[in-house]
Order: C-alpha cells, then sequence, then structure tokens
C-alpha cells in the first residue's frame, strides 16, 4: 500500500470562482488554495449543482440530481430541540433514521468506494447529507470516522453548543446559544455565548486524523461551512482593516474566505511535516456557484431593475456588471447559487499531485461534481459502481493524450434542469409555475428554453434557440432523457425547500427567455 495515495477532499460552501486569485480574484489573495493550483491542475469547466443538499449527495453517489425519486430531504433546525431540551438524543436520531430515503441494498458511496480499495475515511465538518442526518446514515455511507454538525441550518452559526463525533454528543464549553451564534438570531455583538469557532474545532480534528493515519492510505473529506452565511467573522484579517475598496459587511465576508485559506495552509503544513505532501492528491471545490451575502444598497443589489425590468434568475440574471460586487465573486458569469445560470452553478475544481499532475496544469475538458466518485474508485483501484453517471478524471490528471470526456453533463435547478456540452453548448430550461405544482399536467407543452454557448459566452447574454432549432430538439432529448422522462425531475431547487419563496408564473417567463 506504499505507493496507494493519500486523498484530501476539500469541500468550500457556497464558493464562486471568481473569489479565489488563481482564478482572477483582485481584492485578495488566497495563497493556500491556489498552492494546489500552483502544484497541480485548475479546471475551468467544472460543475456542481444549483444548491448545497443536492451537490453533496451527487458527489457522495456519483450520480447527477436530475434523477426521478433518487433523494428525498430531512428537515433542518432539528437538532436545536437538543438545546431546548424538547427532544432527547436517541429519539432524534431514530426519528430522523426513518425519513427521507436511506442507503438500499447496492448503494455505493465516495467513502465505502474508498474502504474496498483499502483507504480510512474521515468526514469533518458539515453534514454530508441532507438538511439534517444521523450517525448511522454516516456510518452506512462509509466513514470510519466524522465528526462535526448533523444539521444543515445549525450550520448558519459558527459556535455550535455541541458537535457530534462518531454519534457521540460532544459539548463545547463556552458556546450557549441554540442558534449556534448565527447573527441573524443573536445579537452579533455579544461573545458572551461564543467562546470557540467551528473552524478550529474542525482544524483540530483534521490534524488529528492525519496523524492518526499517516502510516496508512486515508481519505479524508472535510466540508466546511466557509464562506456561506449569514457573514459573520469575529474580527477581520489585518489586511483587510483599513482597506477603503470594502465596507465592514466585505472585509467580515472576506474574512472567512481567507479563514478557510488558512485551514488550507494548515493542511499543507501537516503534510510537509509528516513527509507526506508527495503522496497525497488534494483536491479542492465548492458545492455549488456564488452567493452575495454582502448585499449593500449602493454596493451589491439583487433588486435592480435594469432597463425597466427586475432581475431574477429566469431571464434577467444578476451580472456583476449591472447588480455590482467588488469581488466579482462569480468571475464574470451569468447568476449566483439557486439558479442553472452557470453562475450558480459552475465552481473552482483544484487537484494537486506531485509527481503525476505537472505543476500549473489548467484542463478546459469538462467535468461534473458526480465523476469524483469515479475517480477515486479508479485510483483506489476498485471498479466503478454500476450506479455512478460519472467518468473518472484520473486519465485527465495523469496527462493522457485522449482521455474519456462526457458528451454533456446535467444538473438541476430551481426551474429546471440543464445540460452543457463538451463543446460549450448549454440548454437551460424554465418550467413554468402551474406544470412544478401539477405534474400531471403535460409538462411538454410551454417549456421555455435558452441555448447558449458558454464558452464563447460565459455571461449567457446571447440566446439563440431560434437560431439552432434542430440542436435545441437534440440537448432537449438529451436531458429528458437523463431527467428519465420528465424535466420535473430536474426542479429539485429553491422551491421545494422553501416554499414560501416567490415563484414567477409562465407569463413573466415568457417575456425573456423564448
Amino acid at each position: 500500500m506504499a505507493d496507494t495515495p493519500n486523498i484530501i477532499y476539500i469541500y468550500a460552501d457556497d464558493l464562486g470562482m471568481g473569489m479565489l486569485s488563481c482564478y482572477g480574484q483582485q481584492v485578495i489573495e488566497t495563497p493556500n488554495i491556489d498552492r494546489i493550483a500552483n502544484q497541480g491542475m485548475r479546471f475551468t469547466r467544472a460543475y456542481g449543482t444549483s444548491f448545497c443538499a443536492p451537490a453533496r449527495a451527487s458527489l457522495l453517489c456519483g450520480i447527477h440530481d436530475v434523477h426521478a425519486g433518487r433523494w428525498t430531504y430531512t428537515p433542518g433546525n432539528v437538532y436545536k430541540k437538543l438545546s431546548t431540551g424538547e427532544i432527547v438524543n436517541e429519539d432524534l436520531q431514530e426519528l430522523l433514521y426513518n425519513t427521507g430515503i436511506e442507503a438500499q441494498a447496492g448503494d455505493e458511496f465516495l467513502a465505502s468506494v474508498a474502504r474496498k480499495g483499502g483507504y480510512a475515511t474521515g468526514q469533518i465538518g458539515k453534514l454530508e447529507w441532507g438538511f439534517s442526518t444521523t450517525a448511522r446514515s454516516i456510518g452506512e455511507h462509509g466513514w470510519d470516522y466524522h465528526y462535526g454538525y448533523y444539521d444543515h441550518i445549525q450550520c448558519h452559526g459558527f459556535y455550535p453548543p455541541f458537535l457530534y463525533e462518531n454519534g457521540m454528543k460532544i459539548e463545547i464549553d463556552g458556546n450557549t446559544d441554540v442558534h449556534c451564534g448565527n447573527p441573524a438570531l443573536t445579537d452579533p455583538q455579544d461573545m458572551s455565548c461564543r467562546k470557540v469557532y467551528s473552524q478550529d474545532l474542525f482544524d483540530e480534528k483534521i490534524s488529528q486524523f492525519i496523524r492518526a493515519n499517516q502510516h496508512c492510505p486515508f481519505l479524508l473529506y472535510h466540508p466546511s461551512q466557509l464562506p456561506h452565511g449569514p457573514i459573520y467573522y469575529p474580527e477581520v484579517y489585518p489586511q483587510l482593516r483599513d482597506d477603503e475598496r470594502l465596507t465592514e459587511q466585505e472585509k467580515q465576508y472576506a474574512s472567512m474566505v481567507l479563514r478557510l485559506d488558512e485551514t488550507v495552509g494548515k493542511i499543507w503544513e501537516l503534510l510537509d511535516e509528516l513527509d507526506l505532501s508527495d503522496r497525497t492528491i488534494v483536491m479542492f471545490a465548492s458545492d455549488n456557484g456564488h452567493e452575495t451575502y454582502y448585499l449593500q444598497e449602493g454596493r451589491t443589489v439583487k433588486d435592480r431593475t435594469l432597463e425597466g425590468k427586475p432581475m431574477n434568475d429566469i431571464d434577467a440574471p444578476f451580472r456583476t456588471r449591472t447588480n455590482g460586487d467588488v469581488f466579482n465573486g462569480n468571475a464574470g458569469m451569468a447568476g449566483l447559487k439557486f439558479s442553472n445560470w452557470d453562475g450558480g452553478c459552475r465552481i473552482p475544481f483544484l487537484v494537486s499531485w506531485p509527481g503525476v499532475i505537472p505543476k500549473e496544469s489548467v484542463c478546459n475538458q469538462l467535468i461534473a461534481n458526480y465523476d469524483t466518485m469515479a475517480t477515486v474508485a479508479e485510483i483506489a483501484g476498485v471498479p466503478v459502481p454500476e450506479r455512478s453517471d460519472g467518468l473518472s478524471f484520473l486519465p485527465v490528471l495523469r496527462g493522457d493524450s485522449n482521455p474519456p470526456k462526457h458528451e454533456y453533463i446535467v444538473f438541476g435547478g430551481p426551474y429546471g434542469p440543464a445540460l452543457v456540452t463538451e463543446e460549450g453548448w448549454k440548454l437551460r430550461v424554465v418550467i413554468p409555475e402551474a406544470l412544478r405544482k401539477k405534474p400531471s399536467l403535460n409538462y411538454e407543452e410551454g417549456v421555455a428554453i435558452g441555448l447558449y454557448h458558454v464558452i464563447d459566452d460565459p455571461a449567457e447574454e446571447r440566446e439563440m434557440s431560434a437560431e439552432y432549432p434542430e440542436l435545441v430538439k437534440q440537448l432537449r432529448g438529451c436531458l429528458l432523457k437523463a431527467c428519465d422522462g420528465n424535466l420535473l425531475n430536474g426542479t429539485s431547487g429553491r422551491h421545494q425547500v422553501f416554499p414560501d419563496i416567490y415563484i414567477p408564473t409562465f407569463q413573466e417567463v415568457l417575456k425573456g427567455i423564448i
């Protein structure tokens, strides 16, 4: 096993490509994350999906998120009841284990695949499944060790009163707020209930896991909370304090990004100390595209009217040049998280593997979040699970002259799914509200289609469906097949999870995209 590389997968939360200096960020520098790109490969056309839970499930299962009935999501914010005494731990775990879709016979997961290849597996950080999870579910997914949150809503604060370690509830001394210090729910100036920052806890456990497994191959998965909002950082980084380009909100947000970069730096230092750097693959990605938690009037806004038309995720998406963003976090693309525009689903993806990947490599090949499991399987020397939609990008990392390529990849969105081809064509679908609410209706009638060429037009400003009707027909057929015969399967997005959020009518859709 001496030649088997370790694998560390760092998963940022809502981090747009444009927030990293290796992708062109101009306001801050992220040297430790950039080191992955400098020592390895930077992908320019990697895709996640439109928001958190489906992206994580897709990563762990190796399948895309537009299949019929593949996942349901348990509710969030239930673990707060432990702090208030409304429920005991055993009852809560049993309740959650019996809701949603659990692992079925024959299901494979990222960690269970790695374990077949002799890897020790560890997951540290944000929960890896749905909006609330259980120790039993995490164990069934193949993790030998797990530490962190079991509830998505608790992750909106950075001072948890408790976390879990292999199913055991661990009280965090000094963190006394049931909302985990969420600044939207607890006075942000009150530090009496905020003593230990969650990322500090994760850093410690990451170090312990790597040290404990330094003599055997390991897979370490670190899904961080950073830089997911609400924005809160106790003290902005020194280099930002006097930066006149930034507001206080923007300084705190930038500090959250730098705090994640600091964690990556600590991982590098430990690998160097233990002489593991040359035999460790480090991967860095985000679950979905950028989100602007630092909205401020006159700075970055989402509700600006452009030429008399309100901005929206249907046909007038967020763009830096129209909505403002000092960071340009979505790297000049259209849209943000919770949309099927590229800015909502295209992600940073970096891989370092000394001795295998040439330094400062750039790959423009199309890859998907759900390719990771197939890649880990090939690295571990085990078969790729039959149900996987992924395609191993190991040949790309090795520099093969003619690596296998996706003809297209797919992902869901709040209004409908999307498809992107290797050649750069993108088909966006917008399903009208009436069809989303009544699936028995004929969804083939009235579905809005948008066609773009995102290599030449990353901001998706030129809609070309009228120019290429046959291509639209072809790609729509491919997307329909991927959606198991029903485009509604690609709407695993915001309107399902947050039903109170306004969804425009189809008449509003028709005004722009067709």
